[in-house]
């Protein structure tokens, strides 16, 4: 029929796709297969569906304390610390960084708004692809931003049994955050891999950068209201509309990985 067909062309439309986005990271990062061993996931935006919230948590606190930062920013600068984020406003608004008192007032209410909101449920299509990694036995791993307690207690809660304490870099692990490298390098030491055997998983801009620095394949979902270009710009290698759409094309992305990385052994060769 029609939509067989229709069907059959797209997915394999997709599946040529990814190849020569694969082949385009091999080639730019000097490396002559992937052989995956871990999946880095971020946490907001990718396994939660928190942004919403801390984009209203960071624009009210920052007006009552007569700075400004709209929503759109909020996404723009997701992945930054605590810290960063509020010393990036203040130094345009005061041409300054924030005091430490400053830095831990605004910061704890911004905690304090952003949980007394109404909790942010699980990423749609998120435990649905951490099952299929885990049936693979790849390790997941989250590389967060974040430092609030609250979150990482909750992905034991939404995601049991799924990631290990050791497994886990948040902002209480590294001095500098996104978009250096250091949390995905991080995550890659903690692993014990090399960059070309890890896949990360983000959905800002940042978080996208940071990856692309630590030389890792980077997979954007666009979860928030960027533009694709945006992500694409920070360097993704494949952008997806969605954390369900990833899931759902996993498998011919993964066929694509070990494609391509048998077909780029064979020319080294």
């Amino acid at each position: 029929s029609n939509k067989s067909w229709l069907y059959f062309y797209k997915t394999n439309l997709l599946f040529s796709m990814y190849k020569q986005q694969i082949i385009n990271y091999l080639t730019q990062h000097k490396q002559s297969n992937l052989k995956l061993k871990a999946v880095l996931f971020d946490m907001d935006g990718v396994l939660f569906d928190s942004m919403p919230n801390h984009a209203e948590a960071w624009n009210k606190v920052m007006k009552r304390h007569n700075l400004d930062m709209n929503k759109e920013e909020v996404y723009m600068n997701e992945g930054r610390t605590g810290r960063g984020t509020i010393n990036l406003v203040c130094q345009r608004e005061h041409g300054r960084d924030a005091t430490d008192e400053e830095v831990t007032k605004i910061y704890e209410e911004k905690s304090d708004l952003f949980n007394s909101l109404p909790t942010a449920e699980r990423m749609k299509g998120a435990y649905s692809l951490l099952l299929k990694v885990k049936s693979e036995g790849l390790i997941p791993m989250v590389v967060t931003g974040s430092g609030q307690h609250s979150l990482l207690k909750k992905l034991e809660k939404h995601f049991p049994n799924t990631f290990k304490e050791d497994y886990i870099i948040s902002a209480y692990d590294v001095k500098h955050g996104k978009p250096d490298p250091e949390p995905y390098l991080m995550a890659l030491k903690k692993a014990n891999i090399s960059a070309n055997e890890a896949v990360v998983v983000e959905n800002a801009p940042l978080g996208v950068e940071s990856a692309v620095r630590a030389g890792i394949l980077t997979l954007a979902v666009n979860t928030g209201p960027l533009d694709d270009s945006i992500l694409l710009d920070a360097g993704a290698d494949i952008v997806f509309p969605s954390m369900q759409a990833l899931a759902d094309n996993w498998d011919l992305l993964q066929n694509d990985i070990l494609y391509c990385s048998k077909n780029s052994g064979k020319k080294k060769k």
